[in-house]
């Protein structure tokens, strides 16, 4: 994989459309400093976002982590699995969840798989995101706490959950230690 950040990638994708830092942000409804933070940084702080720009810039949200080669069969050995995107809670703020794609190389694809360390977060108030598509996620190891609209569920290492992530959601660990999971998003074209 390129050693370019998901920052630079949105940078080139609008660039090579020819399209304002402005006019993204007309598109996404996102504030235009804030594209600025995430093109600069190369930092995310939520999928909704990262979700707004894609559909911006006419792309599907793996065009960020790609690396522009396509095989069939694709296996990802687990000792070459690569950190591919970390998502802060805000910018600055702590770092939330490091993604780790189990689908570079497959550009074919129509579902997002990852492997995804979810860290510890001392803050009370997470926001709820928001998005197109449905999410399935197996707890790989530790728990997690899901806020799923008004509710809130807790799942241990084994305890699978799937649900239309266009309900407001959160994905958190419960208490001081990280937890694992496995995640496959679909986010219909």
């Amino acid at each position: 994989m390129s050693k370019e950040n998901v920052g630079d990638r949105i940078r080139k994708l609008r660039e090579e459309r020819e399209i304002s830092r402005e006019q993204l942000a007309e598109r996404t409804g996102l504030a235009p400093e804030f594209i600025a933070r995430m093109e600069d940084s190369g930092d995310v702080p939520s999928l909704g976002p990262l979700l707004k720009v894609a559909r911006g810039l006419g792309v599907r949200l793996g065009t960020f982590l790609d690396d522009q080669v396509s095989r069939d069969p694709l296996i990802v050995r687990l000792e070459e699995r690569q950190a591919g995107l970390n998502m802060h809670k805000d910018h600055g703020g702590p770092l939330a969840l490091r993604f780790f794609p189990l689908g570079l190389g497959k550009t074919d694809r129509h579902m997002e798989p990852f492997f995804i360390q979810v860290l510890p977060d001392p803050a009370q108030e997470n926001p709820l995101s928001a998005h197109e598509g449905e999410e399935f996620i197996v707890v790989a190891s530790g728990e997690i706490e899901l806020r799923y609209g008004q509710e809130v569920q807790r799942l241990k290492a084994g305890d699978s959950v799937y649900y239309n992530s266009a309900v407001p959601h959160h994905v958190g660990a419960v208490g001081p230690e990280s937890a694992e999971i496995y995640a496959v998003l679909y986010i219909p074209e």
